[in-house]
């Protein structure tokens, strides 16, 4: 049965270093039990932190990345080197300092790739890439284990923002986004859908401005007004916030003492 949790640290550095340590746990953990481990990465202020704090912590060594596919949960579709790009800034905080085998690393294309500004197309063959990785029992999503998320004010997650079209799409695992309300305007990004497939979804982020939205999601508003409620982990939803992001809950949280 799925469970959500909170746990609420005192400020965004403290935050960060927390979900570091956390994720080396539970990826050791996972590959212990498996042999492989996936994690969906995200970008944002948050999410680039902790990949910056498990990069300068030594604890990083006890994940075997070899074993470890790597995906994000949505892209910005500019230029590949652009600074806006998810990828660019997941590879400058972590990824190129760890031995990774680059076939296990999923990226959503550029617009300056191989499919160039047709971000229909980008969409698609990445839900071909998740299916090509999805056991015969997985529905053309693969049970992602961690599947790492920020939020937005207004209660967008991944690039799903409330009542825009990919809100409502049920079917697909990914889709294409135009206009967002966010720049850059034009994005790819995994649906509600496809990240309820992760068997576990960590809900990121940090201060006052994504303290309406962290309240409104678990209080259970519908995800076409805050998408964010949507984002649920099959076995476990963990929120992990600072304290000025959880200042509107009614319930007060506190780190594990241990």
């Amino acid at each position: 049965m799925s469970r959500t949790e909170v746990v609420v640290y005192e400020n965004a550095d403290l935050l960060a270093a927390a979900a570091a340590a956390r994720l080396v746990t539970r990826i050791v953990d996972v590959q212990a039990a498996k042999g492989s481990a996936s994690v969906v990465l995200t970008g944002g202020g948050t999410g680039i932190a902790v990949l910056e704090e498990l990069n300068r912590s030594s604890a990083r060594d006890a994940i075997d990345w070899s074993r470890l596919d790597v995906y994000w949960g949505d892209e910005r579709f500019v230029p590949a080197e652009s600074d806006e790009r998810n990828e660019k800034g997941a590879r400058e905080a972590l990824l190129d300092h760890v031995p990774l085998d680059p076939k296990r690393v999923h990226v959503m294309a550029p617009s300056d790739g191989e499919f160039g500004d047709d971000v229909d197309a980008a969409a698609a063959a990445y839900a071909e890439v998740l299916a090509s990785q999805a056991g015969p029992d997985e529905g053309g999503v693969p049970a992602f284990d961690i599947c790492l998320l920020g939020l937005g004010g207004e209660g967008h997650t991944a690039s799903v923002f409330p009542d825009s079209p990919a809100v409502h799409e049920t079917r697909l695992s990914v889709v294409a986004v135009r206009d967002c309300p966010k720049p850059p305007p034009t994005r790819v990004s995994l649906t509600l859908t496809a990240i309820r497939r992760a068997r576990e979804v960590w809900l990121m982020t940090a201060g006052e401005a994504k303290a309406e939205a962290v309240s409104l999601a678990l209080a259970g508003a519908p995800e076409v007004q805050v998408p964010v409620s949507g984002a649920r982990g099959y076995r476990r939803t963990l929120w992990l916030l600072d304290r000025t992001a959880a200042g509107k809950l009614t319930k007060v949280y506190e780190p594990p003492t241990a």
